[in-house]
């Protein structure tokens, strides 16, 4: 358990906190099934379309949702940043830091693979989730940090034009469509590491191309102790992103499909992680407006707490037993089922939110 650096001078920085208490707000609001809920409540009605921004896009295309991810391991580049520079200070030396580091990540992967290995009809391992990819891509960004940006540069993309051979011209048997779920290379690899391929299409190899979120962050980061100007690169990085990501897809080269992560999705993301942060750090800590800031700060400070807390405790005893609670109690007065649902997804989130408060008041921060 440890404060986390937020600049050069030791104090935090604000919009970060924010930006991943933004994001882990969102991941809660899912975890309760709220926005299924809501799916259902509008379907055929006003407000689906933008309700449906809430899911995944089926394969090719891009929805908000879509952007939780590559928002999480890209700020997630940003606090290694922040943490290597407070290591550097404290005289710890870099075999101590890649230790250190390489502790975290193991533990990222621990509970990675724990969280969705376990299942009603038995154990089964799964590396395609957000935490086992952070492991990797972690560990990829602090192993070349060092390095100067032209390099760092040149190995991102290394990463997506790894990926892009990879697809494109291993011709495995039945694997050999780059684009197309279910015959790519990257179920290729989940069937080799796991003995099966996800139905829904996401994959392990995911990692590979996404790692450049993570060094991305990295170097946001590096950019951010440097006193240098941050805005002006981010927007104008996220300017060639976005140029590169769409252009890729819509000149027909590569689709943008978020299950796969595409080259062109990692790109297009990334432009609008870049564009997301520098507003963020432009309207909080350049311009100081902090105001009702703290509802978000306060979950963010303590985001792979409660991440785990509702994936493990929360979808596997926690939200049927507040359900059942209130459920029972608004059943009771004769309210329906589906302004049941809704309210009892917004009491778990509530529960949720008062119990990292609960840690924020005791000063209490875990951390891997």
């Amino acid at each position: 358990m440890a404060n986390q650096p937020g600049s050069a001078s030791g104090t935090r920085l604000l919009s970060l906190d924010f930006m991943r208490g933004f994001i882990m707000v969102f991941l809660a609001f899912e975890s309760t099934g709220l926005y299924e809920h809501l799916y259902f409540a509008t379907y055929n009605k006003f407000g689906n379309g933008l309700v449906q921004q809430f899911f995944h896009h089926p394969w090719h295309g891009l929805h908000f949702w879509d952007l939780i991810q590559p928002g999480f391991m890209y700020i997630a580049g940003i606090s290694l940043a922040l943490s290597l520079s407070k290591q550097e200070r404290t005289g710890m030396s870099w075999n101590e830091s890649f230790i250190k580091t390489l502790k975290r990540c193991g533990w990222l992967f621990f509970w990675g693979v724990l969280n969705y290995a376990v299942h009603p009809e038995g154990l089964r391992l799964e590396l395609s989730n957000v935490l086992t990819q952070l492991s990797v891509t972690t560990l990829v960004a602090f192993l070349i940090f060092r390095w100067a940006f032209p390099a760092q540069l040149a190995a991102c993309v290394g990463f997506l034009l790894l990926r892009e051979v990879l697809y494109r011209y291993t011709h495995i048997p039945g694997f050999d469509q780059p684009f197309t779920n279910q015959h790519n290379f990257g179920n290729y690899v989940d069937l080799v590491l796991t003995g099966r391929y996800n139905p829904e299409g996401w994959v392990s190899f995911n990692y590979v191309p996404t790692v450049v979120h993570t060094i991305a962050g990295a170097l946001t980061g590096k950019l951010l102790l440097s006193g240098k100007t941050v805005i002006k690169p981010l927007l104008i990085w996220g300017i060639i992103c976005f140029v590169l990501g769409f252009g890729l897809d819509l000149s027909g080269i590569t689709p943008i499909i978020k299950r796969i992560a595409t080259s062109s999705f990692t790109l297009a993301s990334l432009g609008f992680c870049l564009w997301a942060f520098a507003f963020c750090y432009w309207w909080i800590d350049v311009k100081d407006h902090r105001k009702y800031l703290k509802f978000f700060t306060i979950v963010g400070m303590n985001s792979i707490f409660i991440y785990l807390f509702f994936e493990i405790v929360g979808s596997r005893w926690f939200n049927g037993y507040v359900i059942a609670i209130t459920g029972g109690l608004m059943k009771m007065i004769g309210m329906g089922s589906t302004s049941r649902a809704i309210i009892s997804s917004l009491c778990i989130f509530i529960l949720e939110w008062l119990l990292c408060y609960f840690l924020y008041k005791k000063k209490i921060f875990f951390r891997l």
